[in-house]
């Protein structure tokens, strides 16, 4: 099968609305004789410029749709866009270059390199991109986050906030226009996690960033511009401008109707 390349100037191309847009799209899993069905015909849109906290119960799908959305996972069926680029047409080679250079990713276990300083760990997709990181472009992301004075600091001398904002730091440093953030204030205490949130917020409102982050916390949720309800592997609702009760109530139903937990 012929595959579409990625393409080398995708600023030529027309401005989007979303940058993320999901059709139809089906994940399912086999084992054995046994199919397992997590994602169930899911059509959704990101708006550009925006953060969508996307939230579930236990097993709902959710971290399997962002890691569809992201490329990281190809879905069984359906058809996903990230930025106007449609991702089941790229081979695995045009895949890793989109994410390597359009994207950005934080998650909970923050996946930074023990034996490597926080400056390093910053530039280190872009080197492996082969691409130059000039120092006064690192110095400057890691100052904006509070870091400037732990460049040189492995991950282990570093708080779990810290650590995590050094995780922001590398995905900002590429100037991604999405970054998918997987449960990234799910290890925080709560300082932190607010830390994280407005540096998260801050990425939208002043950088034109588009996020998609799952999480379980009503708070997270409560900062972004809607919150997009998940539950077996289909979007059941969607509230736009939330509070965090609103969030929690909504959750506390879909709890509810699920007492086992939902997990698949």
């Amino acid at each position: 099968m012929t595959r579409t390349p990625y393409p080398a100037e995708p600023a030529q191309r027309p401005p989007v609305r979303h940058s993320v847009v999901l059709r139809d799209v089906v994940k399912t899993y086999r084992t054995g004789a046994t199919t397992t069905t997590v994602l169930d015909g899911v059509t959704f849109a990101f708006p550009r410029r925006t953060l969508t906290a996307v939230m579930g119960p236990s097993g709902s799908g959710k971290s399997t749709l962002l890691h569809c959305a992201a490329g990281l996972d190809r879905p069984t069926s359906g058809s996903v866009s990230v930025e106007g680029t449609e991702l089941t047409s790229l081979d695995e080679a045009a895949l890793t270059r989109l994410r390597r250079d359009r994207l950005g990713f934080v998650f909970q276990a923050y996946n930074l390199v023990p034996t490597l300083t926080v400056r390093q760990n910053v530039t280190l997709p872009a080197e492996l991109a082969s691409r130059r990181v000039a120092d006064s472009a690192a110095r400057d992301v890691l100052a904006r986050l509070g870091l400037g004075g732990h460049a040189d600091a492995r991950p282990a001398k570093l708080s779990g906030g810290q650590q995590q904002r050094v995780a922001i730091a590398r995905a900002l440093l590429s100037e991604p226009a999405v970054i998918f953030a997987d449960e990234p204030t799910g290890a925080l205490d709560s300082r932190s996690a607010a830390e994280v949130l407005g540096l998260l917020r801050d990425a939208v409102d002043d950088a034109g960033r588009t996020i998609v982050m799952v999480t379980h916390d009503p708070i997270a949720a409560s900062v972004a511009d809607a919150v997009v309800f998940f539950a077996d592997g289909r979007v059941v609702d969607t509230l736009h401008r939330p509070s965090a009760d609103a969030v929690a109530a909504r959750m506390a139903t879909l709890g509810a109707a699920r007492p086992n937990g939902g997990a698949r």
